[in-house]
C-alpha cells in the first residue's frame, strides 16, 4: 500500500493567513484553537488541491485576506504513491483560480489523477433533513473520488443543460435546436448516473468488508430516468412539451437523489438522531476512504473539521483508532487539545492563534 500526505503546506494571504507554512508527514495532524482563529481556513486550503469549488465552495475572490485583497496563494508538497508533486493553487486579486502542478499549468480537473481528498464539515450534518441538492454533492464528491472524470461529464452535462433551459423559457420549438444539445446531454448523464452507481457499489463493498464502531449505512440511488444514453437521448425529446411548460429540463441526472437507511434498525438516516445521522456520516466518509485505498493504492487525505462534535469518548477514541489504523493522514480540527487525547502521540499537533488580529500556526503538544 502507497501513502499520500502532504510533506509541506504554505498559505499566502488566503482567509484569516497572511503567511502560515506547515511542515508535516503523514500521521494524522491534530489543530486546535479558538472559534474564528482559522482552523477550517486550513482545510479549505488543502481541499483546493482537489477538483471542485472545496469544502466551502466559495469563490476565489471570497478566498482572499481582507482588507488587503490582493489576491491569495496555497502551495501544498504532496506525496502520492512514489513521486512528490508541487501543486499551486493561486488567485490574483479576485481573478479566476488557477492551478499548477510542478510547475506547468494545468486544468483543475488534473488535480483528480495525483491525489484523493474526502471532508466532512459541520455544514454536512444536515445531510439527510435538507434538500436533494446538498445530497447529490456529497454522492458527487464519493464518485469523483473514484472517477476523476466524472467532473468533466458533470461539467459538460450542466453547461448543455443550461443552453438547453434557455431555449426552453424562450419557448423555442424547433426540434433542429435541440438535438444536438439532448444528445450531449443524454451522453454526458448516462455517464454521470454510472458512475454514481459504481461509487455506491464501492462504498457497499467496503462497509461490508470492515469490522467498524460505526453504523453501517444502507444507499440508493433514486432517479427516474432511463440509465443508456439513446433511451435518456428518446426521453428528453420526448419531455420537450412538459419542460417547455415548466421552462426547465424535468429529467436527468441533476434530479436524483441519495437515500439512507441506518441498517442496524432499519430506520431511514432522515429520521434518526442528530448523535446516529453524524455517525452515519463518519462511517460512510471512512467506507469511502477503506475504497479508495484499494482502488488508488493509497488511503486518501481525510479532512475533519469538528469531527468530535455529536460523537461520544468512545467513538471518537474509534474513530482516531481507525484513522491509524487506515494509514490515512487526516486533518482535523477541535476546539482544545483534549479534544485528541484519544490518539495518545499518534498524530501532530498544530494550534492556531490570532494576535493582532492575524492567525497563525505554530506547534502545539504532541498529541
Amino acid at each position: 500500500m502507497g501513502s499520500l500526505a502532504l510533506s509541506q503546506l504554505t498559505l499566502s494571504h488566503f482567509r484569516s493567513h497572511k503567511r502560515a507554512v506547515i511542515d508535516c508527514d503523514a500521521r494524522p495532524v491534530a489543530i486546535y484553537g479558538p472559534n474564528g482563529a482559522g482552523k477550517t481556513n486550513i482545510l479549505e486550503a488543502i481541499s483546493l488541491l482537489s477538483p471542485g469549488r472545496g469544502l466551502r465552495r466559495s469563490s476565489a475572490e471570497d478566498m482572499t485576506r481582507r482588507p488587503e485583497a490582493l489576491g491569495w496563494k496555497v502551495t501544498g508538497l504532496l506525496k502520492s504513491l512514489h513521486q512528490t508533486y508541487e501543486v499551486e493553487i493561486w488567485s490574483e486579486a479576485g481573478a479566476a483560480r488557477q492551478t499548477r502542478i510542478d510547475g506547468k499549468a494545468t486544468p483543475q480537473t488534473a488535480l483528480g489523477r495525483i491525489a484523493r481528498i474526502l471532508w466532512l464539515i459541520p455544514a454536512m450534518d444536515r445531510l439527510w433533513i435538507e434538500g436533494a441538492e446538498g445530497r447529490r454533492r456529497f454522492l458527487d464528491r464519493m464518485t469523483l473520488s473514484f472517477l476523476p472524470e466524472h467532473a468533466e461529464h458533470s461539467l459538460t452535462y450542466e453547461k448543455a443543460m443550461r443552453e438547453r433551459n434557455r431555449l426552453l423559457k424562450d419557448m423555442v420549438r424547433e426540434p433542429s435546436w435541440y438535438a444536438a444539445l439532448e444528445m450531449r446531454m443524454a451522453e454526458a448523464g448516462s455517464a454521470i448516473h454510472t458512475g454514481r452507481l459504481h461509487a455506491l457499489s464501492a462504498i457497499a463493498e467496503a462497509q461490508r468488508q470492515a469490522e467498524t464502531a460505526f453504523p453501517t449505512a444502507t444507499l440508493s440511488l433514486q432517479c427516474d430516468m432511463p440509465p443508456d444514453p439513446q433511451s435518456l437521448r428518446d426521453a428528453l425529446a420526448d419531455n420537450r412539451t412538459r419542460d417547455l411548460a415548466a421552462g426547465r429540463t424535468l429529467i436527468g441526472p441533476h434530479r436524483a437523489d441519495l437515500y439512507g437507511v441506518y441498517r442496524a434498525k432499519d430506520v431511514p438516516a432522515k429520521d434518526c438522531s442528530t448523535g446516529e445521522q453524524k455517525a452515519l456520516l463518519v462511517s460512510l466518509i471512512l467506507a469511502n476512504a477503506r475504497a479508495l485505498a484499494a482502488d488508488f493504492g493509497a488511503p486518501p487525505i481525510l479532512l475533519l473539521d469538528e469531527v468530535a462534535a455529536h460523537l461520544d469518548v468512545n467513538r471518537q477514541a474509534a474513530l482516531y483508532d481507525e484513522i491509524c489504523a487506515l494509514g490515512a493522514q487526516a486533518w482535523m480540527t477541535g476546539t482544545g487539545p483534549e479534544m485528541f487525547t484519544a490518539l495518545q502521540g499518534r498524530a501532530q499537533v498544530l494550534e492556531v492563534i490570532e494576535e493582532g488580529g492575524v492567525s497563525q500556526v505554530r506547534t502545539g503538544n504532541a498529541a
